[in-house]
Protein backbone atom coordinates (compact mmCIF):
# COMPACT_ATOMS: atom_id res chain seq x y z
CA UNK A 1 0.00 0.00 0.00
CA UNK A 2 1.20 3.61 -0.94
CA UNK A 3 2.10 5.56 2.36
CA UNK A 4 -0.31 8.39 2.84
CA UNK A 5 2.40 11.32 2.37
CA UNK A 6 3.25 9.54 -1.21
CA UNK A 7 -0.31 9.53 -1.70
CA UNK A 8 -0.59 13.07 -1.16
CA UNK A 9 2.74 14.30 -3.21
CA UNK A 10 1.70 12.05 -6.06
CA UNK A 11 -1.62 13.85 -6.32
CA UNK A 12 0.44 17.04 -6.00
CA UNK A 13 2.62 16.41 -8.44
CA UNK A 14 0.36 15.55 -11.03
CA UNK A 15 -1.95 18.56 -10.86
CA UNK A 16 1.35 20.62 -11.18
CA UNK A 17 2.69 18.14 -14.83
CA UNK A 18 -0.91 17.88 -15.75
CA UNK A 19 -2.04 21.66 -15.28
CA UNK A 20 1.42 23.21 -16.23
CA UNK A 21 1.40 25.30 -12.62
CA UNK A 22 5.02 26.61 -13.16
CA UNK A 23 5.26 26.47 -8.86
CA UNK A 24 2.68 24.63 -6.26
CA UNK A 25 2.91 24.77 -3.11
CA UNK A 26 0.46 22.19 -0.85
CA UNK A 27 0.40 21.62 3.02
CA UNK A 28 -2.76 19.57 5.19
CA UNK A 29 -2.33 20.38 9.19
CA UNK A 30 -4.54 18.40 11.48
CA UNK A 31 -3.97 17.77 15.03
CA UNK A 32 -3.08 14.46 15.21
CA UNK A 33 -0.21 13.88 12.94
CA UNK A 34 3.08 16.19 11.64
CA UNK A 35 2.49 19.03 9.26
CA UNK A 36 2.38 17.37 5.84
CA UNK A 37 3.66 20.05 2.95
CA UNK A 38 4.87 19.36 -1.01
CA UNK A 39 6.32 21.41 -3.38
CA UNK A 40 6.86 20.88 -6.89
CA UNK A 41 8.57 23.66 -9.28
CA UNK A 42 10.43 26.74 -9.84
CA UNK A 43 9.68 30.28 -8.34
CA UNK A 44 10.62 31.93 -11.32
CA UNK A 45 13.01 34.04 -9.32
CA UNK A 46 16.45 33.54 -8.08
CA UNK A 47 15.01 32.43 -4.49
CA UNK A 48 14.59 29.03 -4.23
CA UNK A 49 10.38 26.94 -3.62
CA UNK A 50 9.62 25.95 -0.62
CA UNK A 51 7.52 26.02 2.18
CA UNK A 52 8.63 29.20 3.05
CA UNK A 53 7.42 30.35 -0.32
CA UNK A 54 4.91 32.70 -0.36
CA UNK A 55 2.00 33.32 -2.91
CA UNK A 56 -0.84 35.46 -3.24
CA UNK A 57 -3.98 33.97 -2.18
CA UNK A 58 -6.26 36.30 -3.70
CA UNK A 59 -10.13 35.99 -2.34
CA UNK A 60 -8.85 33.96 0.53
CA UNK A 61 -7.91 37.42 2.01
CA UNK A 62 -11.96 37.67 2.49
CA UNK A 63 -11.76 35.06 4.96
CA UNK A 64 -9.47 37.26 7.52
CA UNK A 65 -11.55 40.27 6.61
CA UNK A 66 -14.85 38.50 7.66
CA UNK A 67 -13.51 37.11 10.77
CA UNK A 68 -12.31 40.97 11.83
CA UNK A 69 -16.04 41.75 11.29
CA UNK A 70 -17.52 39.09 13.75
CA UNK A 71 -14.83 40.06 16.15
CA UNK A 72 -16.45 43.46 15.98
CA UNK A 73 -19.82 42.59 16.01
CA UNK A 74 -18.75 40.10 19.35
CA UNK A 75 -16.94 43.22 20.66
CA UNK A 76 -20.28 45.00 20.79
CA UNK A 77 -18.85 47.79 17.82
CA UNK A 78 -21.61 46.58 15.74
CA UNK A 79 -24.71 44.21 14.86
CA UNK A 80 -24.84 42.09 11.27
CA UNK A 81 -27.72 44.29 10.56
CA UNK A 82 -26.98 47.75 10.71
CA UNK A 83 -26.58 49.44 7.41
CA UNK A 84 -23.04 50.56 6.82
CA UNK A 85 -23.98 54.42 7.02
CA UNK A 86 -24.84 53.78 10.76
CA UNK A 87 -20.88 53.70 11.13
CA UNK A 88 -19.23 54.71 7.65
CA UNK A 89 -19.78 57.99 6.10
CA UNK A 90 -20.63 57.22 2.63
CA UNK A 91 -21.87 59.06 -0.47
CA UNK A 92 -23.72 56.25 -1.46
CA UNK A 93 -25.05 52.46 -0.52
CA UNK A 94 -25.16 53.58 3.55
CA UNK A 95 -27.97 51.45 4.06
CA UNK A 96 -26.77 48.25 2.75
CA UNK A 97 -26.26 45.93 5.73
CA UNK A 98 -22.94 44.20 6.77
CA UNK A 99 -24.73 40.75 6.94
CA UNK A 100 -25.69 41.17 3.20
CA UNK A 101 -22.13 42.10 2.22
CA UNK A 102 -20.71 39.15 4.18
CA UNK A 103 -22.93 37.07 2.16
CA UNK A 104 -22.42 38.93 -1.18
CA UNK A 105 -26.17 39.70 -1.11
CA UNK A 106 -26.43 43.25 -1.42
CA UNK A 107 -26.46 43.40 -4.88
CA UNK A 108 -23.70 45.63 -4.68
CA UNK A 109 -21.54 45.47 -8.36
CA UNK A 110 -18.46 43.35 -8.08
CA UNK A 111 -15.42 45.94 -8.31
CA UNK A 112 -14.91 49.41 -7.69
CA UNK A 113 -16.29 51.55 -10.01
CA UNK A 114 -13.92 51.73 -13.02
CA UNK A 115 -11.75 49.63 -15.44
CA UNK A 116 -9.32 48.32 -12.38
CA UNK A 117 -8.47 45.01 -14.29
CA UNK A 118 -7.31 46.80 -17.38
CA UNK A 119 -5.87 49.82 -15.39
CA UNK A 120 -4.13 47.69 -12.46
CA UNK A 121 -4.82 50.47 -10.05
CA UNK A 122 -7.10 50.01 -7.47
CA UNK A 123 -8.16 53.07 -5.47
CA UNK A 124 -6.60 54.68 -2.34
CA UNK A 125 -9.26 54.53 0.85
CA UNK A 126 -10.56 57.82 -0.18
CA UNK A 127 -11.17 57.40 -3.75
CA UNK A 128 -12.98 54.36 -2.77
CA UNK A 129 -15.48 56.57 -0.97
CA UNK A 130 -15.47 59.65 -3.19
CA UNK A 131 -16.58 56.87 -6.25
CA UNK A 132 -18.89 54.81 -4.71
CA UNK A 133 -22.06 56.88 -5.72
CA UNK A 134 -21.48 55.96 -9.21
CA UNK A 135 -21.20 51.87 -8.01
CA UNK A 136 -24.23 50.87 -9.12
CA UNK A 137 -26.50 48.44 -6.93
CA UNK A 138 -27.07 45.88 -9.41
CA UNK A 139 -29.66 44.02 -7.90
CA UNK A 140 -31.77 44.35 -5.19
CA UNK A 141 -30.52 43.17 -1.56
CA UNK A 142 -31.72 39.41 -0.57
CA UNK A 143 -32.45 38.92 -4.34
CA UNK A 144 -29.54 36.25 -4.82
CA UNK A 145 -26.06 36.03 -4.67
CA UNK A 146 -23.56 38.43 -6.34
CA UNK A 147 -20.36 38.32 -5.28
CA UNK A 148 -19.03 41.72 -4.72
CA UNK A 149 -15.08 42.71 -3.99
CA UNK A 150 -16.30 46.06 -3.59
CA UNK A 151 -18.76 45.37 -0.72
CA UNK A 152 -15.68 43.27 1.20
CA UNK A 153 -13.60 46.49 0.81
CA UNK A 154 -16.29 48.78 2.40
CA UNK A 155 -15.71 46.05 5.17
CA UNK A 156 -12.34 46.64 5.63
CA UNK A 157 -12.90 49.96 5.55
CA UNK A 158 -15.37 49.43 8.48
CA UNK A 159 -13.09 47.55 10.83
CA UNK A 160 -10.34 49.62 10.58
CA UNK A 161 -12.63 52.57 11.27
CA UNK A 162 -14.12 50.82 14.52
CA UNK A 163 -10.76 49.58 15.64
CA UNK A 164 -9.18 52.93 14.96
CA UNK A 165 -6.48 51.78 12.57
CA UNK A 166 -5.97 50.59 8.88
CA UNK A 167 -7.27 47.41 8.19
CA UNK A 168 -3.88 45.44 7.64
CA UNK A 169 -2.66 46.65 11.31
CA UNK A 170 -6.08 45.71 12.81
CA UNK A 171 -5.69 42.45 11.07
CA UNK A 172 -1.73 41.29 12.24
CA UNK A 173 -3.36 42.65 15.43
CA UNK A 174 -5.94 40.83 16.12
CA UNK A 175 -5.35 37.83 13.81
CA UNK A 176 -2.18 37.14 12.14
CA UNK A 177 -0.23 37.02 15.62
CA UNK A 178 -2.52 35.91 18.08
CA UNK A 179 -2.99 32.38 15.26
CA UNK A 180 1.24 32.92 14.95
CA UNK A 181 0.73 33.34 11.04
CA UNK A 182 3.85 35.12 10.59
CA UNK A 183 4.61 34.32 7.01
CA UNK A 184 1.22 35.96 6.13
CA UNK A 185 1.67 39.72 4.83
CA UNK A 186 0.31 42.57 2.73
CA UNK A 187 3.36 42.74 1.05
CA UNK A 188 4.98 39.65 -1.08
CA UNK A 189 8.48 39.78 1.05
CA UNK A 190 11.86 38.08 -0.44
CA UNK A 191 10.48 34.60 -0.89
CA UNK A 192 7.92 35.05 -2.87
CA UNK A 193 6.79 33.22 -6.20
CA UNK A 194 6.59 35.19 -9.77
CA UNK A 195 3.31 35.15 -10.69
CA UNK A 196 2.54 33.45 -14.49
CA UNK A 197 0.09 33.40 -17.65
CA UNK A 198 0.80 30.12 -19.00
CA UNK A 199 -0.16 30.10 -23.01
CA UNK A 200 -2.43 28.31 -24.00
CA UNK A 201 -1.06 26.64 -26.79
CA UNK A 202 2.78 26.27 -26.32
CA UNK A 203 5.13 26.00 -23.11
CA UNK A 204 5.91 29.53 -22.38
CA UNK A 205 5.46 31.13 -19.19
CA UNK A 206 4.56 35.16 -19.16
CA UNK A 207 5.04 36.76 -15.92
CA UNK A 208 2.31 38.98 -14.72
CA UNK A 209 3.14 42.33 -13.68
CA UNK A 210 2.66 43.00 -10.27
CA UNK A 211 -0.52 44.45 -8.45
CA UNK A 212 -1.20 46.36 -5.25
CA UNK A 213 -5.31 46.43 -4.37
CA UNK A 214 -4.99 49.42 -2.55
CA UNK A 215 -8.20 50.34 -0.45
CA UNK A 216 -9.85 47.37 -2.14
CA UNK A 217 -6.80 44.91 -0.59
CA UNK A 218 -9.50 43.59 2.31
CA UNK A 219 -10.82 41.61 -0.16
CA UNK A 220 -7.69 39.96 -2.58
CA UNK A 221 -4.34 41.53 -1.15
CA UNK A 222 -2.78 38.98 0.83
CA UNK A 223 0.44 37.02 0.23
CA UNK A 224 0.81 33.58 2.57
CA UNK A 225 2.56 30.13 2.46
CA UNK A 226 0.74 27.16 2.13
CA UNK A 227 1.32 25.91 5.85
CA UNK A 228 0.08 29.39 7.07
CA UNK A 229 -3.54 28.74 5.00
CA UNK A 230 -3.64 24.94 6.03
CA UNK A 231 -3.23 26.55 9.58
CA UNK A 232 -5.97 28.62 9.16
CA UNK A 233 -8.23 26.46 7.11
CA UNK A 234 -7.87 24.40 10.15
CA UNK A 235 -8.81 27.41 12.45
CA UNK A 236 -12.17 28.09 10.36
CA UNK A 237 -13.07 24.30 10.51
CA UNK A 238 -12.18 23.41 14.15
CA UNK A 239 -11.31 26.86 16.18
CA UNK A 240 -11.31 25.57 19.33
CA UNK A 241 -8.82 23.52 18.75
CA UNK A 242 -6.19 26.46 17.73
CA UNK A 243 -7.52 28.70 19.63
CA UNK A 244 -9.15 27.38 22.52
CA UNK A 245 -9.83 30.15 24.64
CA UNK A 246 -11.32 32.08 21.73
CA UNK A 247 -9.07 34.95 21.69
CA UNK A 248 -9.41 35.54 17.86
CA UNK A 249 -13.13 34.38 17.98
CA UNK A 250 -15.73 32.17 19.70
CA UNK A 251 -16.22 28.83 18.17
CA UNK A 252 -19.75 29.67 18.44
CA UNK A 253 -19.23 32.36 16.44
CA UNK A 254 -17.33 30.34 13.29
CA UNK A 255 -20.68 28.45 13.89
CA UNK A 256 -22.25 31.50 12.75
CA UNK A 257 -20.56 32.21 9.78
CA UNK A 258 -20.41 28.48 8.62
CA UNK A 259 -24.42 28.31 8.26
CA UNK A 260 -25.10 29.02 4.78
CA UNK A 261 -26.73 32.71 3.99
CA UNK A 262 -27.23 31.44 0.08
CA UNK A 263 -26.08 29.30 -2.63
CA UNK A 264 -24.08 30.40 -5.87
CA UNK A 265 -26.54 28.73 -8.07
CA UNK A 266 -30.41 28.35 -7.79
CA UNK A 267 -29.99 24.88 -9.66
CA UNK A 268 -27.45 23.29 -8.30
CA UNK A 269 -26.98 23.33 -4.49
CA UNK A 270 -23.68 22.38 -5.09
CA UNK A 271 -21.60 25.41 -3.07
CA UNK A 272 -23.27 27.67 -0.27
CA UNK A 273 -21.65 30.60 0.99
CA UNK A 274 -22.19 31.45 4.77
CA UNK A 275 -20.46 34.87 6.25
CA UNK A 276 -17.57 35.52 4.42
CA UNK A 277 -17.02 31.79 3.88
CA UNK A 278 -17.48 29.43 0.93
CA UNK A 279 -19.10 26.38 1.91
CA UNK A 280 -18.31 22.73 -0.35
CA UNK A 281 -20.84 19.49 0.59
CA UNK A 282 -18.83 16.10 0.18
CA UNK A 283 -21.90 13.77 0.92
CA UNK A 284 -22.10 11.86 3.86
CA UNK A 285 -22.38 15.07 6.24
CA UNK A 286 -19.05 16.31 5.40
CA UNK A 287 -19.13 19.88 4.95
CA UNK A 288 -15.11 21.65 3.56
CA UNK A 289 -14.95 25.14 4.87
CA UNK A 290 -12.35 28.17 3.34
CA UNK A 291 -12.29 30.28 0.18
CA UNK A 292 -10.75 30.29 -3.25
CA UNK A 293 -8.90 33.09 -4.12
CA UNK A 294 -7.49 34.18 -7.54
CA UNK A 295 -4.95 37.03 -8.73
CA UNK A 296 -2.98 37.69 -11.96
CA UNK A 297 -0.32 34.79 -11.58
CA UNK A 298 -1.67 33.15 -9.14
CA UNK A 299 -4.55 30.55 -7.96
CA UNK A 300 -5.11 29.65 -4.13
CA UNK A 301 -7.63 27.36 -2.31
CA UNK A 302 -7.77 26.75 1.51
CA UNK A 303 -10.27 24.53 3.37
CA UNK A 304 -11.39 23.20 6.33
CA UNK A 305 -12.72 19.79 6.98
CA UNK A 306 -15.81 19.06 9.57
CA UNK A 307 -17.73 15.90 10.01
CA UNK A 308 -17.48 12.34 9.06
CA UNK A 309 -15.93 9.26 10.11
CA UNK A 310 -11.95 9.47 9.55
CA UNK A 311 -12.02 13.24 9.80
CA UNK A 312 -8.86 14.31 12.51
CA UNK A 313 -9.46 17.24 14.84
CA UNK A 314 -8.47 20.98 13.00
CA UNK A 315 -7.77 19.36 9.33
CA UNK A 316 -7.01 22.48 7.30
CA UNK A 317 -5.41 21.96 3.63
CA UNK A 318 -4.02 24.46 1.34
CA UNK A 319 -2.81 24.51 -2.26
CA UNK A 320 -1.04 27.71 -3.86
CA UNK A 321 -0.03 27.75 -8.05
CA UNK A 322 2.04 30.32 -9.32
CA UNK A 323 -0.17 29.97 -12.68
CA UNK A 324 -3.67 32.59 -13.32
CA UNK A 325 -5.18 29.68 -15.40
CA UNK A 326 -4.64 25.99 -13.32
CA UNK A 327 -8.54 25.36 -12.15
CA UNK A 328 -6.94 22.25 -10.92
CA UNK A 329 -5.45 24.31 -8.17
CA UNK A 330 -9.26 24.77 -6.57
CA UNK A 331 -10.01 21.11 -6.40
CA UNK A 332 -7.24 19.80 -5.03
CA UNK A 333 -7.29 20.91 -1.37
CA UNK A 334 -10.29 19.03 -1.54
CA UNK A 335 -9.23 15.73 -2.74
CA UNK A 336 -6.18 15.60 -0.51
CA UNK A 337 -8.56 16.52 2.91
CA UNK A 338 -10.64 13.27 1.76
CA UNK A 339 -7.72 11.22 1.00
CA UNK A 340 -5.86 11.77 4.08
CA UNK A 341 -9.18 11.08 6.07
CA UNK A 342 -10.00 7.61 4.06
CA UNK A 343 -6.20 6.23 4.02
CA UNK A 344 -5.00 7.96 7.25
CA UNK A 345 -8.31 8.01 9.33
CA UNK A 346 -8.11 9.92 12.80
CA UNK A 347 -7.51 7.33 15.63
CA UNK A 348 -10.46 6.16 17.09
CA UNK A 349 -11.25 6.87 20.77
CA UNK A 350 -11.86 3.97 23.18
CA UNK A 351 -15.36 4.35 24.71
CA UNK A 352 -14.72 4.33 28.38
CA UNK A 353 -18.10 3.78 31.06
CA UNK A 354 -19.30 7.37 32.71
CA UNK A 355 -21.14 8.65 35.58
CA UNK A 356 -24.99 7.98 35.46
CA UNK A 357 -27.43 10.17 34.83
CA UNK A 358 -28.58 12.26 37.52
CA UNK A 359 -31.52 11.19 38.94
CA UNK A 360 -34.19 13.55 37.80
CA UNK A 361 -33.14 12.66 34.64
CA UNK A 362 -33.20 9.24 34.54
CA UNK A 363 -36.87 8.07 34.83
CA UNK A 364 -37.54 10.48 31.03
CA UNK A 365 -34.36 8.37 29.08
CA UNK A 366 -36.15 5.35 26.31
CA UNK A 367 -38.57 5.83 23.43
CA UNK A 368 -41.02 8.55 23.46
CA UNK A 369 -43.54 9.91 20.84
CA UNK A 370 -44.05 12.79 19.15
CA UNK A 371 -46.10 13.82 16.45
CA UNK A 372 -46.87 10.18 15.60
CA UNK A 373 -42.77 9.88 15.41
CA UNK A 374 -40.73 7.61 17.77
CA UNK A 375 -37.51 9.20 19.66
CA UNK A 376 -34.74 7.78 21.98
CA UNK A 377 -33.61 10.24 24.85
CA UNK A 378 -31.00 9.95 26.63
CA UNK A 379 -28.28 10.84 28.76
CA UNK A 380 -24.21 10.75 27.11
CA UNK A 381 -21.26 12.86 27.57
CA UNK A 382 -23.08 14.39 30.78
CA UNK A 383 -25.85 16.18 28.36
CA UNK A 384 -29.61 15.05 27.64
CA UNK A 385 -29.75 14.00 24.40
CA UNK A 386 -32.51 13.16 21.84
CA UNK A 387 -32.48 11.23 18.19
CA UNK A 388 -34.76 10.15 16.24
CA UNK A 389 -35.52 6.31 15.96
CA UNK A 390 -35.03 6.20 12.42
CA UNK A 391 -32.37 8.52 12.13
CA UNK A 392 -29.24 7.69 10.15
CA UNK A 393 -26.04 7.08 12.62
CA UNK A 394 -24.11 10.10 11.22
CA UNK A 395 -26.96 12.54 11.76
CA UNK A 396 -26.01 14.92 14.94
CA UNK A 397 -28.37 14.55 18.35
CA UNK A 398 -30.86 16.96 19.66
CA UNK A 399 -28.60 17.98 22.93
CA UNK A 400 -30.16 19.89 25.92
CA UNK A 401 -29.15 22.15 28.62
CA UNK A 402 -31.08 22.61 32.19
CA UNK A 403 -32.14 25.57 33.00
CA UNK A 404 -31.02 26.22 36.45
CA UNK A 405 -34.02 28.78 37.08
CA UNK A 406 -37.05 26.54 35.84
CA UNK A 407 -37.08 22.97 37.36
CA UNK A 408 -37.54 20.37 34.58
CA UNK A 409 -37.38 22.76 31.86
CA UNK A 410 -34.08 22.10 29.38
CA UNK A 411 -33.03 24.38 26.45
CA UNK A 412 -32.72 22.26 23.20
CA UNK A 413 -28.42 23.62 22.49
CA UNK A 414 -27.47 21.65 19.86
CA UNK A 415 -29.29 19.78 16.61
CA UNK A 416 -32.90 19.49 15.98
CA UNK A 417 -35.18 22.36 16.90
CA UNK A 418 -32.29 24.02 18.74
CA UNK A 419 -33.38 26.90 20.67
CA UNK A 420 -36.38 25.60 21.45
CA UNK A 421 -37.55 24.24 25.37
CA UNK A 422 -38.16 20.61 26.13
CA UNK A 423 -40.65 20.72 29.56
CA UNK A 424 -41.29 17.54 31.40
CA UNK A 425 -44.42 17.26 33.23
CA UNK A 426 -44.39 14.75 36.67
CA UNK A 427 -46.92 12.79 37.92
CA UNK A 428 -47.59 12.79 41.72
CA UNK A 429 -44.98 9.95 42.07
CA UNK A 430 -42.84 12.36 40.40
CA UNK A 431 -42.33 10.22 37.36
CA UNK A 432 -42.20 12.01 33.72
CA UNK A 433 -45.11 10.99 32.26
CA UNK A 434 -45.22 13.52 29.06
CA UNK A 435 -42.84 16.05 27.74
CA UNK A 436 -43.44 18.78 25.44
CA UNK A 437 -40.79 19.95 23.45
CA UNK A 438 -41.11 22.61 21.11
CA UNK A 439 -44.44 23.06 22.87
CA UNK A 440 -45.18 19.71 20.55
CA UNK A 441 -46.57 16.70 22.75
CA UNK A 442 -43.97 13.74 23.42
CA UNK A 443 -45.88 10.60 25.56
CA UNK A 444 -44.48 7.11 26.14
CA UNK A 445 -46.95 5.25 23.67
CA UNK A 446 -47.91 6.87 20.01
CA UNK A 447 -51.01 9.06 19.86
CA UNK A 448 -52.75 10.73 17.98
CA UNK A 449 -53.07 14.97 18.10
CA UNK A 450 -56.26 14.09 19.86
CA UNK A 451 -55.29 12.08 22.23
CA UNK A 452 -55.83 8.30 21.54
CA UNK A 453 -53.59 5.67 22.74
CA UNK A 454 -52.39 2.66 19.80
CA UNK A 455 -51.52 0.58 22.91
CA UNK A 456 -54.57 0.90 24.68
CA UNK A 457 -57.25 1.53 22.21
CA UNK A 458 -58.56 4.51 23.69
Amino acid sequence: MTPVPDRLSRMVRQVQAQARVPAVSAALHRADRPLWTCTVGETGNDTALGPETAFRIGSVTKTFTAVLTLQCRDDGLLDLDDPLGRHLDLPAHGELTVRRLLSHTAGLQREPHGDVWDTLRAPDADELVAELARAERVLPPGRRYHYSNLGMALLGRLVGQLRGGTWAEVLAERVLDPLGLTATTVTPGPRAATGFLVDAYSDEAHPEPPTDFGAVGPAAQLWSTATDLARWAAFLADPAALDPAGAVLAPATLDEMRWPATVTDETLWSVGFGLGLILVPQGDRVMHVGHDGAMPGFLAAAYGRRGGDGTAGAMGAALLGSSGTAAEVFDLPHRLLAAAAEHDPADITPWRPGPPAPEGVRGLLGRWWGEGFEYVFSWHEGALRARGAGDPPGKPPAVFAPLPDRPDVFRTVAGREVGELLRLTRDERGRVVRMHWATYRFTRAQETFDRYDFRTGG
